[in-house]
């Protein structure tokens, strides 16, 4: 048998494992449909800075330098996730 508190970890931990790499997967694939239906609909040009399609040529600016706390954030949670999964896991009742 494992310890109460460490039973306890496991789901919180697959939840923080799971949950936040699908939300940053969800808000990337949102963006990625507004930036296809910019570029291959309307023959635009995207700016990811403002969020809106443009009629002349924009520079590129990476997601992470965009949203550093939504990236970072979210996979450091998930980092937080597998080691609490971890801990569930290996924990023994004394």
């Amino acid at each position: 048998m494992r310890h109460p508190t460490a039973q306890r970890l496991l789901p919180v931990g697959l939840t923080l494992l799971i949950l936040p790499p699908l939300g940053l997967m969800g808000a990337y694939f949102l963006e990625l449909g507004d930036v296809r239906d910019c570029q291959l609909i309307q023959q635009g040009h995207w700016d990811y800075l403002a969020g809106v399609c443009r009629d002349t040529p924009q520079p590129f600016e990476p997601w992470i330098d965009r949203r550093p706390w939504l990236v970072n954030g979210g996979l450091l949670l998930s980092l937080a996730g597998l080691v609490m999964c971890l801990v569930g896991r290996c924990v023994r009742r004394r």
